[in-house]
């Protein structure tokens, strides 16, 4: 059986014929634009809607599906998600594989992707087209953010986050950026904290101007993270496409409205993401699509006081108060609001928190169940300016529809009801893809053999001899610490790579240089020809060498502490010197996803180490 008929099978694709056409039938058909569900017959034909209408004739050798009881929509759609964050407390990395088939198991066939950064979208996207990693059609986002501001404290450094402060910065970075066919911008327009913490800076209306000016160039659109009502103003006027998170400063007034109106600018509140919870006693909707590590995390959730120094239940409540208020004015204002939801923070879990956003709309922001519905269609296919393809159940259009039981229009909690899912003109039947989430194994992902030679810091391009990027990251926070890494002349015409680094007030401040054995460590590393890691160095610091592997989800990677010297030397590291804390058998060398050299101190001091000829040896 050929390898992508397999695993699409495995992931619960009903594959047909390659021409024979499915029939939906018996459905009361909600087609997004906001008219009153009727009973139609839905045609689809490879991956379009080829007929919508009454009694249509069934075409011979056409798949028929019995909608009797259902309701069929156009495919939801999530404005904001972080898909390689774990919404489970405790966990700092997640299977991106399960969580694409969490989506598609509720209904949800588009999303904006806000995590990755611009090496992992090549890899990834040829994964989900593939068919290794089945999953609804991702709006990948590269990140602007102001120097220290929100995003930017992430710990990822300019890798994942640019830094921009002046339309001038903005053009040097779009022209680094663009090559990597980003669909989407994210900028942190705004650097207030809810209260909680001191304000970060925000962006000035000339920098997220330049953004918009030179992504729509581009053909790409502009999502922002803005959550102040000055904040807001600023972004409409500067002709983002859509607004994230809400305005949860203060109420908000005509004149944001006015602008909102004037700019054509659409919303993605983000309310699930805000909404004080403790989800003691989760439903079985979301239950059943959380893999069995994230489904422990979530049952174990106990309510209890708010942490020393963090807001108290009340203020939390307070601030979402202001967020749903808003809400429910700009939507009785006639402002588009979509569905978004941050998915992937804390107890914002994917694929659910998409279903769950429409029901605040309803219980708590003055929506009725079918404007729910048509924020999470319509509206949220308009803002990414989707519309002519997606968002509506009409012929020519995509074939991304959801069949649930019961009537969501009327009922919005019946939106939990999945039965069956089809992206792109394909079925998938989410119990099939609820058992595959639920396996104890992580998504396989492909394995190449690695060559011995990392990098000797030969390539004038900043990548290494494996053609991977390396990336800085630092310790996370406002004031994290910098590293600034550069090749240098060692002896003669060789380099070297120097990390020089100026270590923040963090309680235990580090800086890292990253090696990615694959574009993006996205796909894994096969070492296990070889026996150990050597490498060049010099420098007089704290310095360790972790391995980062696939399936880790805390922060007990493989280490080994590297002893200082101020003198060039060759370093030997065996793997089997390289130990974990909660380490459970031997690592067998064939998971590796990057080398992480690790520079820690104390606040306000400096550190350098110089590195050459990284390599694997047998």
């Amino acid at each position: 059986m050929p390898k992508l008929v397999f695993l699409l099978l495995c992931c619960g694709v009903l594959l047909g014929q390659q021409d024979q056409a499915i029939v939906i039938r018996g459905a009361r058909v909600f087609d997004g634009t906001g008219a009153p569900a009727r009973m139609l017959t839905v045609i689809v034909r490879g991956s379009k809607i080829d007929a919508v209408g009454a009694n249509l004739p069934v075409p011979p050798g056409a798949r028929v599906i019995d909608g009797t009881g259902k309701t069929l929509l156009p495919g939801l759609i999530d404005l904001h998600t972080h898909l390689h964050n774990s919404a489970a407390a405790g966990q700092l990395s997640a299977d991106t594989g399960k969580i694409l088939k969490a989506y598609l198991a509720r209904g949800v066939t588009t999303v904006v992707e806000m995590s990755s950064y611009t090496e992992m979208f090549a890899p990834l996207r040829a994964l989900m087209a593939n068919g290794t990693m089945p999953g609804p059609h991702v709006v990948f986002a590269s990140r602007f953010s102001t120097p220290g501001g929100h995003g930017a404290e992430s710990g990822m450094g300019e890798t994942i986050t640019t830094e921009v402060s002046t339309p001038q910065s903005v053009h040097l970075a779009m022209r680094r950026i663009l090559p990597y066919k980003p669909d989407a911008i994210k900028a942190f327009t705004d650097g207030w904290r809810y209260g909680v913490t001191p304000s970060l800076s925000s962006m000035n209306e000339e920098t997220i101007a330049a953004i918009v000016h030179d992504a729509h160039a581009a053909g790409i659109i502009v999502v922002s993270h803005t959550v102040t009502l000055g904040g807001a103003k600023l972004a409409a006027r500067a002709g983002v496409d859509v607004i994230d998170h809400g305005i949860g400063d203060l109420p908000a007034d005509a004149e944001v409205i006015s602008l909102l109106k004037e700019h054509g600018n659409h919303y993605g509140f983000t309310l699930s993401t805000y909404e004080p919870k403790n989800l003691v006693d989760p439903p079985p909707s979301l239950t059943s699509i959380l893999d069995p590590p994230t489904l422990l995390l979530a049952r174990q959730v106990k309510a209890a006081p708010a942490p020393e120094g963090m807001p108290s239940a009340e203020s939390r409540m307070e601030r979402y108060s202001v967020f749903a208020a808003n809400a429910a004015t700009l939507h009785k204002a006639g402002i588009p609001i979509g569905d978004g939801t941050d998915a992937g923070m804390p107890q914002t879990y994917h694929g659910w928190a998409t279903l769950h956003e429409m029901e605040i709309l309803v219980n708590q922001c003055g929506y009725t169940p079918s404007e729910a519905l048509v924020a999470a269609t319509k509206l949220s296919a308009e803002g990414l300016h989707r519309i002519a393809t997606t968002g509506t159940i009409e012929p020519g259009k995509i074939a991304d529809l959801l069949l649930v039981n019961g009537n969501p229009d009327q009922d919005i909690k019946a939106i939990e009801n999945t039965s069956m899912t089809f992206l792109a003109g394909q079925p998938f039947d989410p119990r099939t893809l609820e058992a595959a989430i639920r396996t104890p194994e992580q998504t396989p992902l492909p394995v190449h053999k690695i060559a011995a030679l990392v990098d000797d810091e030969e390539r004038a391009d900043g990548r290494t001899n494996l053609d991977t990027l390396r990336i800085e990251p630092t310790d996370a926070g406002a004031d994290h610490s910098h590293v600034v890494v550069t090749r240098v002349l060692r002896e003669g015409t060789n380099h070297a790579l120097l990390a020089a680094a100026q270590f923040g007030p963090a309680d235990r401040p580090a800086v890292k240089i990253e090696f990615p054995v694959t574009r993006g460590g996205v796909e894994l590393g096969d070492v296990s020809e070889f026996t150990g890691v050597s490498f060049d160095m010099r420098g007089e610091g704290q310095y360790r060498l972790l391995m980062k592997t696939y399936g880790v989800r805390d922060l007990s990677l493989y280490a080994s502490k590297i002893a200082p010297s101020g003198a060039w030397h060759t370093v030997h590291i065996p793997f089997s010197e390289l130990k974990r804390a909660r380490q459970t058998g031997t690592w067998d060398g064939r998971d590796l996803i990057s080398l992480v050299f690790e520079m820690s101190g104390t606040p306000e001091t400096t550190s350098s180490l110089e590195l050459d000829n990284l390599a694997f040896y047998k």
